[in-house]
């Protein structure tokens, strides 16, 4: 393994890289990780980096979706729950069941079973392409909701399909019975299993003497935890993980103090950056032995690409009929909630844009990862090799083709931006308020009561009171934000100037520099 170190280290360099180069040409950074590894695989020299199949979903999906429930809004998702539901479930097998229709009928030696494989895997939409792409164009939340609801739950539904099309490979037959059965277990017994094991991680927080470390710690292995507990019961571990992720999540006030709730964030975020970068190497580092295994199966490459770009045109023409159909259905039982019904244009051009935000990405890839070398008989697991190479080119082409015209077209077309909507500045501004309103009125019953007669204590009354009283100081003009950020970067220094008097300890220089990084960040929010 040390042999490998060097490559894994300049692997490491070269996502962050390509997020920089990303960032810097306002693009989302999956697209440049995809293309990145497509290029890397044809440098020769590397070292074939495999990955034990069993083992795939294990490692990389359980922190994917416990970070992406931690960051959703729950009261968001319970709000849209009816059309985040139709485009996690239905949709989902409304594109599962296009493209294996389509592989069973245009590809050569695909059964229906194994047309429900590729059609599990490419089915979900990502929510890392689809967070990247909004952090450059802007759009309402409620929007934005629904995109990352249903990327989150659409993991579970697709992998579901998945799981139950390798079952029917190995066997050769389908029990409808006993499918519904084993599907109703893995829904119940799924969300059961992460909300139980959830109570318990809450407990273990806030009964046990945590620090920010331990909770960060704890925070890691519970994915794990709850995906490893769901699968030796027989149930969805994808559930489980989403359901109690999204239970922590809506508590986390309650057991994680502010200390451990600034460091987790910053740990989660870097985290789930590299295990996404990783991924998206690894189907690179792979395509050499994926094309010459199409190869020995004698499937010319054109032919594969092919048979790749017609997936993608199903799976895109799915998703957009699938909007339309369930703008159509909202017409026609809740005309109240339809959106933009007072404009007719904007109204049946939404579910056209919305419908070109099925972009593929870090799931797709790790279930593609994920099939099993040899079949339960024993031989090579059939169309191995081809299923992988139309699956990376249906995450290629979408990432491309939608990723990067889709914010163009949001910027252009206005259909994503909610004039009713509260801007986030002014939203942000009006909870500050409240804030100090609430301060105020604390702080002078406290003062009333006669427990804050200590100079110290009066002079914080006294801030909160001048901030009231001039609105306008709670919004900071970019001259006066950009010199207090330079005295903060002047303080640092001189902080860590300090660090050469032999009498003052070290950790109580590095506490003083973090409480200053602490205020540059409020005062980067202001």
């Amino acid at each position: 393994m040390h042999e490998h170190l060097p490559f894994l280290l300049a692997l490491v360099a070269a996502i962050v890289f390509l997020e920089m180069l990303a960032t810097r040409l306002r693009i989302a950074y999956p697209v440049l990780l995809v293309v990145g590894g497509l290029l890397l695989s044809f440098l020769p020299g590397l070292p074939r980096m495999r990955v034990d199949p069993n083992l795939i979903f294990f490692i990389f999906l359980p922190p994917l979706l416990f970070e992406a429930a931690w960051s959703i809004s729950l009261k968001e998702m319970k709000k849209w729950w009816r059309i985040i539901g139709s485009f996690a479930f239905l949709v989902v097998f409304f594109s599962a069941g296009a493209v294996a229709v389509l592989a069973n009928h245009f590809i050569p030696g695909f059964s229906l079973a194994l047309g429900f494989l590729l059609g599990g895997i490419v089915s979900p939409p990502d929510a890392v392409s689809t967070g990247a792409i909004m952090r450059f164009v802007r759009i309402s939340r409620n929007t934005s909701t629904i995109l990352e609801g249903e990327s989150l739950l659409n993991d579970a539904s697709s992998l579901i399909i998945f799981r139950f099309a390798l079952v029917a490979i190995g066997t050769g037959q389908f029990v409808f019975g006993a499918a519904l059965a084993s599907f109703s277990w893995m829904l119940v017994g799924g969300v059961g299993i992460g909300l139980l094991a959830g109570w318990v991680f809450m407990q273990v927080h806030k009964r046990l003497p945590t620090n920010a470390s331990s909770d960060i710690a704890l925070t890691l292995i519970e994915p794990y935890f709850f995906y490893w507990i769901a699968e030796q019961a027989h149930s969805s571990g994808v559930l489980a993980v989403v359901t109690g992720g999204l239970f922590l999540s809506n508590r986390r006030m309650e057991f994680l103090s502010g200390e451990s709730r600034i460091r987790e964030s910053n740990f989660w975020e870097a985290f789930i950056f590299l295990l996404n970068g990783i991924v998206f190497m690894l189907i690179g580092l792979q395509l050499p032995d994926i094309v010459a295994g199409l190869r020995a199966q004698g499937v010319p490459l054109s032919t594969a690409i092919g048979w790749g770009v017609l997936v993608t045109a199903v799976l895109i023409a799915t998703r957009i009929v699938s909007c339309y159909a369930a703008l159509g259905a909202t017409l026609l039982f809740r005309p109240s909630v339809a959106p933009s019904r007072d404009n007719p244009r904007r109204m049946w051009r939404l579910p056209l844009l919305l419908g070109w935000t099925g972009m593929r990405g870090v799931v797709s890839l790790a279930a593609a990862l994920a099939i099993p070398a040899t079949s339960p008989a024993g031989g090579p697991f059939p169309q191995r090799n081809l299923i992988l190479f139309i699956t990376f080119v249906v995450i290629l082409l979408t990432l491309l083709l939608q990723g990067l015209t889709l914010p163009t077209l949001i910027r252009r077309s206005k259909l994503f931006h909610n004039e009713d909507e509260i801007p986030e500045e002014e939203a942000r501004r009006k909870v500050h308020k409240k804030v100090a309103h609430f301060t105020v009125d604390l702080l002078r019953r406290k003062q009333e009561q006669g427990q804050w007669s200590d100079p110290h204590l009066q002079r914080v009354l006294r801030q909160w009171e001048t901030k009231l009283a001039l609105p306008e100081n709670l919004a900071m003009s970019p001259k006066v934000k950009q010199c207090y950020i330079e005295l903060l970067e002047r303080q640092r220094g001189f902080v860590a100037s300090l660090n050469r008097y032999p009498d003052l300890d070290e950790r109580v220089i590095r506490w003083q520099i973090y409480q200053i990084d602490l205020e540059e960040e409020r005062i980067k929010l202001l």
